[in-house]
């Protein structure tokens, strides 16, 4: 049963994005069951319910004051034009929403298509864009796959979500223009429930993400090279720096970018660290 003193959170029932959700929640400290596919989950110790949805519906129940909160994709805010507060983003779910064309088609912009039929789950998105280029087009609106609709004869173009270009190109397909660039986000309505809640729980995922970005190096190094240490390692704010046994010597810890730990290893190899190791955050507050 929903209770009006929880905050109402809704998160994706299915799919790729729900595990995502899922995953989010939990390493955020959030406790929850979901019994038997159902609706509806309670968050433990936390003043949280979870309510299992569409994924597009999300933008529009948030907005109407159904769900306080909601984890979805922000192509699919766009699309409902949803008024709605963006929280966080996630930066996962990258994705980009372009018309797309035939190979050999000889049209050059998206203003060409004027008069032309466009398949698309994105139809408000698409003519909104349109109609900025002073063009109109018979838009086919469909809920699922549209990337067959032109060797099918129901359009001349689609407009679609492009992640690697992969089907694209097995379709022989191309990106006439970007319409806009999307991912995961947190969106809250105006007036939530628990706006305590709901700053607590953005504070959680956003200790997630970070730390998503984030690996700790901790490594030995002589006092004299420190200071060549922490040129290449000065941390978020700054080190962490013990004292060990050997009073020539210090143990650092320091956070680094993911991305950046390996190349960083070998510049502290370079100037004299040794014990060098990487260490996965699950969790951070900065």
């Amino acid at each position: 049963m929903l209770s009006e003193t929880h905050l109402r959170l809704g998160i994706p029932s299915k799919g790729r994005l729900s595990e995502l959700a899922t995953e989010l929640l939990t390493q955020a400290g959030l406790r929850f069951r979901r019994q038997d596919r159902g609706l509806f989950a309670r968050v433990s110790g936390l003043a949280i319910d979870l309510i299992y949805l569409r994924t597009d519906d999300i933008p529009t129940l948030c907005a109407e004051g159904a769900i306080d909160m909601g984890i979805t994709g922000s192509d699919l805010v766009e699309e409902a034009g949803a008024g709605v507060l963006e929280r966080m983003k996630f930066g996962v779910g990258a994705c980009r929403l372009a018309f797309c064309v035939p190979d050999d088609a000889p049209i050059q912009s998206a203003a060409e298509l004027d008069g032309k039929r466009i398949a698309t789950s994105f139809p408000h998105v698409t003519r909104r864009y349109l109609s900025k280029r002073d063009a109109a087009a018979h838009l086919v609106s469909l809920a699922g796959s549209v990337e067959a609709m032109i060797q099918l004869g129901v359009a001349d173009a689609i407009v679609d979500l492009v992640e690697t270009g992969s089907t694209l190109a097995a379709n022989r397909l191309r990106i006439l223009e970007e319409i806009g660039q999307y991912e995961t986000v947190l969106i809250q309505n105006h007036q939530p429930r628990l706006p305590a809640i709901a700053d607590r729980l953005v504070e959680r995922l956003q200790g997630v993400v970070i730390a998503r970005d984030y690996s700790l190096l901790e490594y030995n190094i002589a006092r004299t090279q420190l200071e060549a240490a922490e040129k290449i390692t000065p941390g978020f704010n700054s080190p962490t720096i013990n004292s060990l046994e050997d009073p020539a010597m210090c143990s650092v810890q320091v956070m680094v970018k993911r991305k950046d730990v390996v190349e960083v290893m070998d510049q502290l190899k370079a100037v004299g660290a040794t014990a060098i190791f990487e260490m996965t955050l699950n969790n951070c507050r900065l």
